[in-house]
């Protein structure tokens, strides 16, 4: 099987959509989907399921992606040791945020581009909340997220930042600012299950505020559960609700102005940013190197 086309299927089994690898890879629509047929036919398995209105891999799909990203790595590794040995050269693939694309990486990437300007870096945004998933799927290289209460046994987190977890109301008069001003008057304090909240509908954060709640004996009223901690704010600042994110997504939303920040007689303990990769990756030079320069770029910050 030729490199070129495992690289093709990687690229299909990653957006899971024809149209978007073709131009990610410079082809027609039709030249992708005759080289992964190619590979069927080798194969003799159905590698993707199609339809009208998507594309998933299936339990042959799953497997031979894992072989073509060896068989593509073994590649690149080749060809490193039989060229210039000083020069890394291939492409690491990352997820994040978008506010996690200038917040957290911005000067991982500046500093990795100076050392390794040969290798390219594959970007993927989305919530934070899936990288973890992404990762242990096998996905992405590596992922920027929270640091998990409980590690998986093949995952490595490398620390880079931690972010305050912040309780925000919105800082326009509306009923929900009212609600809470109204309770945080009172000599008990606010209370907490009349009020309206926006939460994460799933990941570290959720698991951080659900625990808190019961910490405080609290049944919270849901008004809404969103995917990611930007969406938290935009609807906090729109007066829907009150909302838990971090500092630095508040600060980077562009509706910091919008909300206003409320101290809380117990809070919840600061989120952890950093790295996330599974051990077996990190044994690749290429994400190695990632990894190292981000280590030394927030060496001083945790």
């Amino acid at each position: 099987m030729e490199i070129r086309a495992l690289s093709v299927f990687l690229s299909v089994a990653d957006t899971l959509n024809f149209s978007r690898s073709g131009e990610l890879l410079h082809m027609s629509v039709s030249a992708v989907s005759r080289t992964v047929q190619r590979l069927e036919e080798e194969l003799g398995q159905p590698l993707l399921e199609r339809d009208n209105r998507r594309v998933r891999l299936t339990r042959a799909g799953r497997e031979f992606r894992e072989y073509a990203r060896h068989s593509v790595a073994e590649w690149q590794q080749l060809r490193r040791r039989l060229g210039n040995q000083e020069e890394l050269a291939g492409e690491v693939s990352l997820y994040c945020s978008v506010t996690a694309t200038y917040r957290v990486l911005a000067p991982i990437l500046e500093a990795f581009r100076v050392t390794h300007p040969a290798v390219e870096i594959k970007m993927h945004t989305g919530d934070q909340a899936d990288g973890i998933g992404r990762i242990l799927d096998g996905q992405d290289d590596v992922a920027v997220s929270g640091r998990p209460s409980q590690m998986p046994r093949r995952m490595e987190f490398l620390p880079l930042l931690e972010s305050p977890l912040q309780f925000c109301v919105p800082a326009a008069d509306c009923a929900v600012r009212d609600m809470v001003l109204a309770a945080d008057a009172g000599s008990r304090g606010i209370d907490w299950s009349g009020i309206p909240f926006i939460v994460p509908e799933r990941g570290i954060t959720k698991e951080m505020l659900d625990a808190w709640f019961r910490e405080q004996g609290v049944r919270p009223r849901i008004y809404a559960q969103v995917a990611g901690h930007e969406a938290i704010v935009a609807m906090v600042g729109l007066g829907l609700g009150v909302g838990v994110a971090p500092q630095l997504v508040i600060e980077a939303s562009g509706m910091a102005s919008r909300v206003n920040q409320i101290a809380v007689p117990v809070g919840l303990p600061p989120l952890t940013v950093g790295l996330c990769s599974l051990a077996q990756r990190l044994a690749s030079p290429l994400v190695k190197s990632f990894w190292d320069v981000a280590g030394q770029t927030y060496s001083d910050t945790v």
